[in-house]
């Protein structure tokens, strides 16, 4: 028969197609099994290996470039094992020198901060107070023979210590409060009066270096009075040139060394009591201290020595 055919648009001459050739050409053509038979396993591997390793011949080829580059890189493990263990053993050493540098570091600095605040504490009504800070390390067993695991202690000074993110120590704050007394854990030797000195005795000798914006003292003044207190008041004072320092205080030699002076007044309605605060003007203040120092409002007396109280305060307020 005669047909036309058309070309990726272009239309071509009509060509008679008689089947007896094309069946005749098919006849004349040699078949080899052998080759056939390899042809179609081939076919069959390719489908195999885009099936598994990659859509494309392209990327199967580049599989196997880097698992060939693995491979040579896993006939060396033996090698690369002997390398890493080395370098652990290294580092291990280094750790141990790095710890116990910062030992020598944190004993030396423990030493002139419990120093400076136990002379703190004497200005503050303790005068026979001493705070130690102990630094001390946790022996352990020797690791197994081998290559040690993760977090197996490590060998300073001929022992083995057990170390952690923040070094090899364990660093305590001890209070001896009395004469003769044994130095115990702040948190078990010291009342809630003692532990509030001793937090600002610390902070007073942190001035200038604590990144702490903000403290707040609830009754810091308890248990002392008269010269004491006044060293109270000045001590927060100081520490008030370098953060905010909020004081809940009943003692007039405290209040008088602040910037601002608030009153917390109660109120009642004959059903419900509420609390508010005021702001003091000077002359509102001393009337407040003369009040809290003789316990009579008016007192020309006692308003005379708030006076005298908050001029000798003057010098020393943050904001004077």
């Amino acid at each position: 028969g005669i047909r036309d055919a058309t070309v990726t648009g272009v239309r071509t001459c009509a060509l008679p197609i008689f089947g007896g050739d094309v069946g005749g050409s098919a006849s004349r053509i040699d078949v080899d099994p052998a080759r056939l038979a390899g042809v179609s396993e081939r076919r069959a591997a390719l489908t195999a290996l885009t099936r598994k390793y990659g859509d494309t011949v392209e990327e199967v080829l580049a599989w196997a470039e880097r698992s060939a580059a693995r491979l040579l890189e896993l006939d060396g493990t033996d090698e690369r094992i002997e390398q890493l263990r080395g370098e652990q053993a290294r580092l291990r050493e280094q750790l141990a020198e790095a710890g116990e540098q910062l030992t020598a570091a944190r004993r030396a600095a423990a030493e002139r901060l419990a120093a400076e605040v136990t002379s703190e504490l004497g200005l503050l009504a303790m005068p026979h107070a001493r705070l130690g800070i102990s630094v001390h390390q946790h022996e352990s067993a020797a690791p197994a023979e081998g290559e040690p695991q993760p977090g197996a202690p490590l060998h300073v000074g001929g022992r083995w210590l057990r170390y952690a993110r923040s070094g090899l120590d364990e660093v305590e704050m001890l209070l001896a409060a009395n004469t003769g007394s044994e130095p115990r854990p702040l948190h078990k030797g010291a009342s809630g009066g003692e532990l509030s000195r001793v937090m600002l005795a610390l902070e007073v000798a942190l001035a200038g270096t604590s990144p702490v914006p903000t403290f707040v003292f609830d009754e810091v003044d308890a248990g002392v009075g008269g010269a004491a207190a006044v060293e109270v008041g000045r001590r927060l004072a100081q520490l008030a040139r370098n953060a905010q320092v909020l004081v809940v205080t009943h003692l007039p030699q405290v209040a008088a060394y602040a910037d601002r002076h608030v009153v917390v007044r109660k109120s009642q309605d004959g059903t419900i009591t509420s609390s508010g605060l005021t702001l003091l003007d000077e002359a509102a203040r001393e009337v407040e201290l003369s009040r809290m120092m003789a316990g009579l409002a008016g007192s020309d007396t006692a308003v005379a020595h708030a006076r005298e109280l908050l001029e000798v305060a003057q010098p020393a307020r943050a904001l004077a």
